[in-house]
């Protein structure tokens, strides 16, 4: 492995703030919102669906005064990315995000060195475009990287099939949902945390270096 990548929203950011401005915004009670957003995740059915129960036209987090700030980031998103970046990976950040989202959280000093998102590239995940531009520009083939995120149908299902390595993160609402499906079965990795990362490149690493066969 030679980069890892990760997703943005409830991987390397907690959304709490958001989604609350997003009730807000709407006039209704957060755990409404947030009871109708599971609801939605558990039904397979696009998050962005809430803006039309909600009827909110624009799904801009401008409008909602929202900005993605160093207190959004979870607890174990610094440390783990400065260990990672001391021990000589790539460090990637890409998301489906509206424009600005992911320079926001690069402006925060973290130690990034590719970023990229779905409203820059004109592709979103689960695209297997998304991950291609990812590989792209990387200048990676896709067994170089690992891929690092909350949702099963968005990051870690599609990222396997194109050939990369993957975790699943069990965060945030999809990340504890999605963990009950028949499809996380499928997963290559699975993590409760950020610190889980280094266990899994050590057991992909050693998938990689196989023994050499004993003398006659």
């Amino acid at each position: 492995i030679q980069a890892v990548v990760f997703d943005i929203g409830e991987t390397l950011v907690d959304e709490t703030r958001h989604w609350a401005a997003v009730a807000q915004y709407a006039g209704i009670p957060q755990l409404t919102l947030m009871g109708v957003l599971g609801g939605l995740i558990e039904g397979r059915e696009h998050h962005r669906s809430l803006f039309g129960f909600l009827q909110i036209e624009s799904v801009d987090p401008n409008i909602f005064g929202y900005r993605i700030e160093e207190q959004d980031l979870y607890p174990d998103v610094v440390s783990i990315l400065r260990q990672l970046k001391t021990a000589g990976y790539v460090i990637g950040i890409t998301g489906n995000q509206p424009l600005g989202a992911v320079q926001q959280v690069a402006a925060l000093g973290l130690p990034v060195d590719f970023m990229g998102s779905s409203s820059e590239w004109g592709v979103a995940k689960p695209d297997p475009g998304f991950f291609e531009r990812i590989a792209a520009g990387l200048g990676l083939a896709y067994d170089e990287i690992l891929y690092v995120g909350d949702r099963l149908d968005n990051d870690v299902l599609p990222a396997q099939e194109i050939g990369m390595h993957a975790a699943f993160l069990r965060r945030g609402p999809w990340g504890y949902l999605q963990a009950s499906w028949s499809a996380a079965a499928d997963v290559e990795h699975r993590i409760d945390g950020l610190a889980g990362i280094t266990r899994v490149l050590d057991r992909i690493e050693a998938q990689v270096v196989e023994p050499a066969p004993a003398q006659p």
